[in-house]
């Protein structure tokens, strides 16, 4: 049904009839998409990626990939435009736009990033794209407004872009080429992110030449794997040209050597330690360390303590960490970690008291609450994990993570109207409303709840049967 939504929302917004030349700068796609129909149709799609078993929903990771966002985002043409930046857990070299500012990650193109430019330099380009409105005047240019084109578009999209192959099975119709050929941006797209990305790099203090060595080593992976090129060169047209005409930008620019950041670093370390296998993340980390091939010794004992936690080799994993914390600077991913570590070992006492500590140095941070919250609730203190989350909840707004453990310090405290209405909210923020529906459907049977809260929890009930109810009429139209 989601879907459905999705695919009659992009049916109303689609024009009947279009211009032959594309104008400048996406104003036709102004004209079909405004910032806030690209925003819902964003949403729409987001809804089911968050449910997806390839996000790789790892808080620290998420946040460190929001941050960079953020930066170039400020140096944009479009500094007040949303962005919301996630990770997808896939192996291939990628990184993709959806409409209303959602860019996606491939933790392949993390990985392979040779330094923080290199990676700073992809998300420039895909935040030129959004500014630019490229996928806009793509979706406009479609001219295609029946209910199986815009299936196929909508699962084009939708399906991991890594695998082609996967997307036109799942879209099974010759139509279907043709549409995924259309979601792929165009010499012309191209050419204009990377001029307005790499002014966006540059503004931003990185390293400008970052995007060049990153298309020359792109290149030279499209020529040995032939017809098996990257994703990222199947979606994003690479020419000699386009690399000859950054190259001729750049020389203009004075040469400026950005050291990478310590949480580039211990990202990357993380990523690789989450990705694959836990025992060939292992051997990966201690082979570095012993022949000494790294960057920097802390992220490789960080990722190795990571690998080791995934093994349930607590021991070896606090040593891990403490050969990383000697390394470097203090580091909230170190703390998150030691808290992790000695909660996995079931050492309650000190993953409480490393808590306590660590939250006095990060009181903010979004993966220490959460790891925090949860230490809390596995030593049956429902009433700390439920201060700390609902005043994080005060202070950053709607996560549906902080609102799941919310419901469970709730019910913990058998309090079940507001467990239900702390999961409603979650569901909600999935964009899952006929859930968020029924959880406080529940919630208000279990006839527990004061005065006050149900009042709350009916009135929300209202404001979510007529979300519903307008989301239905427009699937209507």
């Amino acid at each position: 049904m989601k879907l459905i939504y999705l695919l009659l929302a992009l049916g109303v917004f689609m024009p009947r009839v279009l211009a032959d030349g594309l104008p400048d700068l996406g104003d036709a796609s102004r004209a079909v998409l405004s910032t806030q129909q690209e925003r819902r149709i964003g949403e729409s799609i987001m809804s089911d990626i968050r449910r997806s078993s390839e996000l790789l929903d790892d808080a620290g990771v998420t946040d460190y990939l929001n941050s960079l966002g953020a930066r170039l985002v400020e140096n944009s043409e479009d500094p007040s435009r949303s962005f919301e930046f996630f990770v997808v857990r896939d192996a291939t070299l990628n990184a993709f736009a959806l409409p209303g500012g959602f860019i996606g990650v491939h933790t392949g193109l993390i990985l392979s990033a040779q330094n923080e430019s290199e990676l700073a330099s992809v998300l420039a380009h895909e935040i030129s794209h959004v500014t630019q409105h490229h996928l806009a005047r793509m979706i406009a240019g479609t001219q295609k407004n029946t209910l199986t084109s815009l299936a196929a578009l909508a699962v084009a999209i939708l399906a991991s872009r890594s695998n082609p192959q996967v997307a036109n099975a799942a879209i099974a119709t010759a139509q279907a080429t043709s549409i995924q050929s259309q979601l792929d941006y165009t010499r012309e797209h191209e050419r204009e992110a990377d001029r307005i990305g790499l002014q966006t790099l540059e503004r931003s203090g990185f390293d400008a030449r970052s995007m060049t060595s990153f298309f020359e080593r792109m290149q030279k992976y499209g020529r040995l794997y032939e017809n098996n090129a990257p994703v990222y060169l199947r979606t994003h047209p690479l020419t000699t040209e386009r690399i000859a005409d950054v190259q001729n930008r750049v020389e203009s620019l004075p040469y400026r050597q950005v050291p990478d950041s310590l949480n580039f670093q211990l990202v990357r370390a993380r990523v690789e330690a989450l990705q694959g296998a836990t025992t060939s993340a292992i051997k990966i980390f201690q082979a570095a360390l012993k022949d000494k091939k790294y960057s920097n010794e802390a992220a490789q004992h960080y990722g190795l303590a990571v690998a080791l936690l995934g093994s349930k080799d607590y021991g070896a994993a606090e040593k891990a960490l403490a050969l990383a914390r000697k390394a470097a600077v203090a580091h909230v991913m170190f703390d998150v970690l030691a808290v992790q570590i000695k909660s996995a070992a079931s050492q309650s006492g000190a993953a409480l008291e490393a808590c306590h500590s660590s939250l006095r140095r990060y009181p903010h941070d979004r993966a220490l609450i959460y790891v925090c919250a949860e230490t809390q609730l596995q030593a049956r203190q429902p009433n700390e994990a439920l201060g700390l989350v609902s005043g994080d909840l005060k202070a950053r707004g709607g996560d549906y993570r902080l609102y799941q453990l919310q419901a469970e310090a709730y019910a913990a405290l058998g309090k079940n109207l507001q467990q239900h209405m702390a999961l409603a909210e979650a569901y909600a923020l999935l964009g899952s409303l006929g859930e968020a529906i029924e959880h406080l459907q529940i919630g208000l049977k279990a006839r527990d709840g004061d005065f006050y809260h149900s009042s709350i929890a009916e009135t929300r009930l209202r404001q979510l049967r007529e979300m519903e109810k307008e989301a239905r009429k427009q699937a209507q139209r």
